[in-house]
């Protein structure tokens, strides 16, 4: 006779408000993994250039903010070029734009798969931020050769550069948790995001320094926490000067409350999602 082993997955309703099961999120590592994978190569599938897009689309945005910003209107750069002090804003906001998107868009993209199996649904929108990783990477290499060929050395700050891109992820993931979840409930939410997006873009350091906001508006300013972002970002890069640290802290309260109430909004709405979506 053999012996056979068997084990049972009993699934319970949260009994707290804030049991968020973030055990659970690292026992489907696996699946997390299976779902930015799939990201990367659906984005990428029968395209002419591929992986090419993730330089394409900053680059031509940049040499466009450049020819508008820089040459025509003299917007100030902080005695940077403009094409890198763009550039240097451009990559912390495409990330966060194309993370904010697909984790909005990521429970409704994956019905199939939640009104049938089980498992955590913050999966799904932390895959869609995280995919968004490589092509970063990708187009930070070419922020590297862009200063090597202006004569841009990196300097000790650049050491500080991966707590602003977990900013940046936190930020997206952040923004993503609240919009995904009723995007479930709200098809309009979908529809909003471009919008929400580009108004979101302008009101962000990436055309324009932080220097020319006037002083009595900076803390309404930096409650946009892409300000923290986008200025750390380039501080960390270039290290010129000081950012402006109670704008950057300003904003990283915002994630923190943002991400926490996220969390907990979302645990508690996916509970109607396989009827819903």
């Amino acid at each position: 006779m053999n012996n056979v082993s068997e084990s049972t997955i009993i699934i319970e309703a949260k009994k707290s408000w804030f049991q968020l099961d973030l055990e659970g999120i690292w026992h489907y590592r696996e699946l997390l993994y299976f779902l930015v994978w799939r990201d990367l190569k659906i984005r990428y599938k029968q395209t002419v250039i591929g992986i090419g897009w993730a330089i394409l689309q900053p680059v031509v945005t940049m040499l466009i903010f450049t020819f508008i910003f820089g040459d025509l209107v003299k917007v100030p750069s902080d005695g940077l070029p403009y094409a890198i002090f763009a550039y240097s804003a451009l990559l912390p906001w495409n990330y966060f734009a194309g993370a904010l998107q697909r984790s909005v868009a990521s429970v409704v993209g994956d019905a199939a798969l939640v009104s049938k199996v089980y498992f955590p649904r913050l999966i799904l929108p932390i895959a869609g931020t995280l995919s968004g990783l490589v092509d970063f990477l990708i187009s930070f290499m070419l922020l590297v050769a862009m200063m090597s060929w202006y004569g841009i050395r990196l300097s000790w700050t650049s050491l500080t550069l991966p707590l602003f891109i977990v900013f940046a992820l936190c930020t997206a993931l952040a923004v993503g948790l609240w919009l995904s979840a009723l995007n479930v409930r709200y098809r309009d939410v979908g529809h909003t995001i471009p919008f929400l997006v580009q108004a979101w873009m302008y009101a962000s350091p990436i055309v324009y320094p932080l220097s020319i906001v006037p002083e009595r508006y900076r803390f309404f300013y930096s409650l946009n926490p892409m300000v923290g972002v986008i200025e750390g970002f380039r501080w960390a890069l270039f290290g010129k000067q000081s950012p402006d640290f109670a704008v950057m802290s300003i904003s990283a309260v915002v994630v923190i409350f943002l991400i926490g109430g996220g969390l907990v909004f979302f645990r508690n709405m996916e509970r109607t999602f396989a009827d819903v979506v």
